[in-house]
């Protein structure tokens, strides 16, 4: 069965954003764009919040006709044109949308049937209050966490009305990178 792994900066305090939804602290190089472009390249379906969703959408779909565009401009706009993508909102209409599906309702029996779809694992980007939303229904199997060396004091918190604890296992595969970002990645651990 296919897993639902929450990809996310982190302040080290836990925050997403700060409280105006700042996000010019997060820390990204050319080191962690190829990092997380060889991981994602295999996945074939993206998750995303409406605001997240709007906000990749204003961007990747052109970002690689753009005169400027870097390496990673290219190649995650080439994948983004690509991918499957799932949005969470109940706001939105799925008319005329290529590649993508709209769930605003029923969201665990949902999201249950597109992982016992064939594919590969399912990255869930950004998006803290659909993040808020898959925690408290227990639909997160993973979490690949990207921890920026700051703490901000107050913002948007990753971990928000968490009911009960959730236990994690820490998997091999973590790094730190030369920009100081310390990448975690964890398994929902469901024994």
């Amino acid at each position: 069965m296919r897993k639902i792994i929450s990809f996310m900066h982190l302040s080290l305090d836990g925050f997403v954003a700060g409280p105006n939804g700042e996000m010019n602290w997060i820390k990204v190089d050319e080191e962690i764009f190829d990092y997380v472009g060889k991981r994602i390249s295999k996945g074939d379906t993206a998750l995303y919040g409406r605001v997240t969703y709007q906000m990749m959408e204003d961007y990747w779909p052109t970002a690689a006709d753009k005169p400027t565009a870097t390496k990673h401009d290219i190649e995650h706009s080439k994948w983004y044109s690509q991918v499957h993508k799932v949005v969470l909102s109940k706001t939105m209409e799925n008319t005329g949308l290529t590649n993508t599906t709209i769930i605003s309702d029923k969201l665990a029996d949902k999201l249950n049937e597109i992982k016992q779809r064939e594919g590969e694992d399912i990255l869930l980007f950004g998006s803290p209050t659909a993040t808020h939303s898959l925690i408290q229904q227990n639909l997160i199997d993973g979490y690949w966490l990207f921890i920026n060396p700051i703490i901000l004091g107050q913002g948007i918190p990753f971990f928000a009305n968490i009911k009960e604890k959730i236990k994690l296992r820490l998997l091999p595969t973590n790094r730190q990178f030369v920009c100081g970002v310390t990448e975690l990645n964890y398994a929902v651990d469901r024994q």
